[in-house]
């Protein structure tokens, strides 16, 4: 197993590691857009002021067949005194290289990380067989559930979204919905964070070990940052209310290197402003926005709780079928070190 450190790595090392990464696109998700050689590697480059990565690839016969990534908050993240017990995980096996012990030779290697940085609890997801059955060999039992979505715009009901539009206008005429196409501007940021801070962690989180969301002007600066690297789009909704206050927000983003894709980010109504159907037209605002300034748009993606019962019944009214679920692991240190 050999340390690929981004930054310093040579073509040669960079050819082998978009070799794997397009065999485990086949192997994990051949439906889903693939990203450029180019994107990844100035993406990995610049690396995360607010996260430490750390990446380790396998290798037989020259080919890598195996990746593993950790990542743990850094102490400039506003997030990290209450999720600095966290490492995060992930990795993939080809299929050709799997049951030679790869992956149990990595544990090891996650444990010596936890004890150098003081974390306690490893989290990994997965939605494959494979990854599900490695976990629980492990003794880990899934925590957390996420139902990934995607809507064919081909099939949207447009006259409903109108609909949902007039509706949301007619049951709160004291309230105006505000766009923001491309970005926010950046008088609306520290608004925009503060708000979406609160919204955010309001979410169901299941039986997840987790600290807070904390967004803030400074992490959504690094985020626009990395976004004007490759020509991405960030559009926003918010509603507010007559006393000008932020009741509700909806967001995508558009990757100029996806075709006819568009991702939903985050949609969420403050607790004191529901039942008024604020959460629908926020939404289907939303989508005519998406279906005038991306008309190639085929598909609109979003990720939810298993457990959001009125996001996921507003994304099916709309059209959003399930596309595959997640399951979220963790393994407590201890645990993992005696399997060392």
């Amino acid at each position: 197993m050999k340390v690929f450190e981004p930054a310093s790595a040579s073509p040669e090392e960079w050819k082998a590691y978009h070799e794997f990464r397009h065999r485990r696109h086949q192997e994990e998700g051949p439906e889903d857009p693939e990203t450029p050689d180019d994107v990844v590697e100035r993406r990995l480059r610049r690396g995360d002021p607010y996260m430490a990565d750390h990446r380790w690839l396998v290798f037989r016969d020259g080919r890598v067949v195996a990746e593993l990534y950790a990542g743990t908050m850094t102490p400039l993240s506003p997030e990290y005194e209450t999720n600095k017990h966290l490492l995060f995980a992930d990795g993939w096996v080809l299929s050709e290289a799997r049951r030679q012990g790869i992956g149990s030779g990595w544990i090891p290697v996650l444990v010596g990380l936890m004890e150098r940085f003081s974390t306690r609890l490893l989290t990994v997801d997965t939605h494959d067989e494979s990854g599900h059955a490695f976990l629980r060999r492990l003794g880990g039992e899934p925590r957390y559930s996420e139902a990934e979505s995607r809507l064919d715009l081909r099939e949207v009901d447009w006259n409903m979204v109108t609909d949902w539009v007039r509706q949301g206008q007619a049951r709160s005429p004291d309230t105006r919905i505000e766009l923001y196409a491309n970005r926010l501007p950046e008088e609306r940021r520290e608004e925009f964070t503060r708000v979406s801070t609160e919204l955010l962690n309001t979410m169901p989180f299941e039986g997840l070990d987790h600290g807070d969301i904390v967004q803030t002007t400074d992490t959504l600066n690094e985020w626009y940052g990395r976004l004007d690297m490759f020509g991405s789009l960030h559009h926003v909704y918010l509603s507010r209310e007559s006393d000008g206050t932020i009741s509700g927000m909806t967001d995508v983003l558009k990757h100029p290197y996806e075709a006819g894709y568009v991702h939903q980010f985050f949609t969420g109504v403050r607790p004191s402003a529901r039942g008024r159907g604020l959460g629908k037209w926020l939404k289907a605002a939303m989508l005519l926005h998406v279906r005038d300034a991306h008309p190639e748009t085929v598909y609109i993606s979003t990720e939810n709780a298993g457990s959001n019962a009125s996001m996921l019944a507003i994304n099916h009214a709309l059209g959003f079928r399930r596309f595959r679920v997640s399951s979220t692991y963790q393994l407590d240190m201890q645990q993992l070190a005696q399997l060392v």
